[in-house]
């Protein structure tokens, strides 16, 4: 192993201006490198939701869908999430999975662009499965079909005959960074409208939803916006089509008059028709105490700290890993990278055991990727250098028997 790092991690940290958003979060002496799979705890969320427990609905019962405001929740925090996406307020709501949204999003999408002659739905081909199995039932579902195009492929295959295209931000294996405004932008010319997938971008760095005019995104809350263990997601959807939007998911808190219990549905205005049915509270009302680390904190901060911290990481790992051992499967390219650095490992099973066991949290991505989530607000360069020194350690030892 060549000379230490650590002494320049040291200074790294003292100079960091996001350094107090550690004393935020509920984190031991591990080094937590997998929140872009769940997000640390932030201290104070505890207290909150025992009061949600125990006064609000404990004490107040049926009177804190008023007195408490949870009826408002949903529109509530989603204006929350909007600076940290790029999208004014009204334009986001909260609620269901990412998985239920993707499918309002893209059904949505394809009912914004009716034509006939539009018979295709494009799918990024490298995406997280589910997003493909929902793209393709929605496409079922609508009468069109699917056609998974690799992203780097998008543009030579739009045309007259693409109704609607769904791409992740952020590719959840390699950490690849895809241009959304060039990407959106061919989509519209190509007269279809696009579908992002944020929940590995959000939080992580700028977005620009309403700058770059994307139709519709859907995110999770639960990676770097730290909401919890299955928090509720998000839908955005644009300005110039919250009028026209027809949700496949029509329930009674999107009717315009909920509680009129109407048999005839009007959908409410504004992205409120992307309501379902009753808000999930609990882990809403967790989720939105936990957005508040991200009080007076700059998304472009977080942006130049991640990119920090991956160089960093990654300047560490050629130091201290033999060559060959392994691979950085991430681009090299600022403008193709998200938070994340994945490694191609050999042997990446036992070591990620290891690791972990040696107090580096990261994931496996079978058969053999190491991927390491760098979250800004609570992960610092002394961590991207003692992740980096352990994992030279493993490699450096022979498999147990």
């Amino acid at each position: 192993m060549s000379e230490s790092l650590a002494p320049r991690a040291a200074a790294l940290d003292a100079a960091d201006e996001l350094a107090g958003a550690r004393k935020l979060f509920a984190l031991d002496d591990a080094v937590y490198l997998d929140g872009n799979s769940l997000g640390a705890l932030p201290a104070h969320v505890p207290d909150r939701i025992a009061d949600v427990v125990t006064r609000q609905w404990g004490q107040l019962r049926i009177r804190s869908w008023t007195e408490g405001d949870w009826w408002t929740a949903p529109e509530r925090i989603g204006d929350r999430i909007a600076p940290l996406v790029g999208a004014a307020p009204g334009r986001i709501v909260v609620g269901d999975s990412t998985s239920v949204n993707v499918f309002k999003a893209v059904v949505g999408a394809v009912r914004l662009n009716p034509d006939p002659a539009r018979t295709d739905v494009l799918v990024d081909a490298t995406t997280f499965p589910t997003d493909g199995y929902i793209a393709e039932s929605a496409a079922r579902m609508t009468g069109r079909r699917i056609v998974p195009v690799a992203p780097g492929e998008l543009a030579g295959a739009l045309g007259p005959a693409t109704a609607a295209v769904l791409l992740n931000h952020v590719d959840y294996r390699s950490g690849r960074l895809h241009d959304l405004p060039s990407l959106t932008a061919a989509v519209h010319e190509a007269g279809a409208l696009a579908v992002w997938d944020l929940c590995h971008s959000a939080g992580a760095l700028p977005v620009g939803l309403d700058a770059h005019g994307v139709d519709l995104a859907v995110g999770c809350t639960y990676k770097y916006l730290n909401g919890g263990p299955g928090s509720p997601a998000y839908l955005y959807v644009a300005q110039r089509h919250q009028a026209a939007f027809d949700s496949p998911l029509p329930g009674w808190t999107s009717h315009e008059d909920p509680f009129a219990m109407s048999h005839a549905y009007t959908p409410a205005g504004g992205a409120v028709r992307g309501r379902v049915g009753t808000p999930d509270i609990l882990s809403m009302l967790a989720l939105e105490a936990a957005l508040d680390v991200w009080d007076g904190v700059s998304i472009d901060t977080v942006r130049a700290k991640s990119l920090a911290l991956t160089d960093f990481f990654l300047e560490c790992v050629a130091a201290y890993v033999p060559e060959g051992r392994v691979t950085s499967l991430t681009p090299a390219a600022h403008a193709e990278r998200g938070s994340q650095i994945a490694l191609r490992c050999d042997e990446a099973p036992r070591v990620m055991d290891e690791l972990i066991a040696r107090g580096v949290i990261g994931d496996l991505r079978r058969p053999d990727v190491l991927r390491f989530g760098f979250t800004p607000l609570y992960v610092g360069f002394a961590d991207a250098e003692r992740a980096a020194r352990v994992l030279a350690e493993v490699l450096s030892e022979q498999p147990r028997d």
